[in-house]
């Protein structure tokens, strides 16, 4: 599959990523059962509060019988989507559809085969990687996958993207992505957007970072960057906060203090927090 370039500067580093998000070591670190213990506990807490909440008020009732669409942009391994799936389930909604997509082909092979393995066969056929780049997303789903642009168009209840917008903006292609989200979700769908704050002071591989890498490479925006391509493209900003204390790859122990750590930290520093959200509604024309 050829991967189309962005131009010199933007294809170098889009060359940079795609290195080094499709090697043993990201597949290992963005897989469930290999990933830290921070992850799985925010996947259940944290970030599992936001989904909740999103699932109670904004994806109508009728979507219970009918099926929710579900779509995750820069999925990884699948480790985020797949555990959305449970949720949907639990939140009493029927699954009509859940997409992955990443413009890593090898994490596109690990999350379907973490799919085939995990997930019974009633949600199996239901769930779908397929490879695409977050400014092309409807475009490369089409190529890769055969789908076609009306099933996708206007049909999405949830688009999700966990640490992968920051690279649109280093990209310079986050209002591209934006629009594509846009085009995807039904009018009153939402996107969940959790990113890397850059107000948290202390992040390892950023530090690493600002030692072998161009600045480009390892910016981070500020929470209203993560926010205006959004507002720019016609959503309604629901939520713009940073929060979140406990880092992905933290072990048992760093898990446990940070999380009884949490309360105090965001009443004194809030903007200080480990991550960046922005949730936003389509709104109707």
């Amino acid at each position: 599959m050829t991967k189309a370039r962005l131009g010199t500067s933007a294809g170098t580093l889009n060359d940079d990523f795609l290195a080094e998000y499709s090697t043993a070591k990201s597949i290992r670190k963005y897989s469930r059962d290999t990933a830290g213990t921070g992850i799985r506990y925010l996947l259940d807490h944290d970030y599992g509060e936001i989904y909740r909440e999103a699932l109670a008020m904004y994806v109508p009732v009728e979507r219970k019988l009918c099926g929710l669409r579900l779509w995750e942009f820069g999925c990884g391994a699948g480790m985020n989507l797949l555990h959305l799936v449970k949720l949907i389930e639990e939140a009493g909604f029927a699954l009509d559809l859940a997409i992955g997509t990443d413009f890593s082909e090898k994490l596109i092979e690990a999350a379907a085969s973490e799919a085939r393995a995990s997930l019974p066969a009633r949600q199996r056929e239901r769930v779908r990687f397929c490879w695409a780049r977050n400014e092309e997303l409807i475009a490369d789903a089409v190529r890769s996958r055969g789908l076609s642009r009306e099933s996708l168009l206007g049909t999405f209840d949830l688009v999700v993207g966990v640490n992968t917008i920051r690279y649109c903006h280093r990209l310079g292609n986050e209002a591209l992505c934006a629009a594509n989200i846009f085009s995807l979700l039904r009018t009153g769908g939402v996107c969940i957007v959790i990113d890397m704050n850059r107000g948290f002071p202390a992040f390892r591989s950023r530090l690493r970072d600002r030692l072998t890498k161009e600045k480009k490479a390892y910016y981070l925006p500020s929470l209203d960057e993560y926010a205006r391509p959004f507002a720019s493209a016609g959503f309604e900003i629901l939520r713009k906060e940073n929060f979140c204390w406990i880092p992905h790859s933290a072990g048992p122990g760093l898990t446990s203090m940070m999380g009884v750590l949490t309360p105090v930290l965001s009443a004194l520093a809030p903007n200080r927090a480990m991550r960046s959200l922005v949730v936003c509604r389509r709104r109707g024309h």
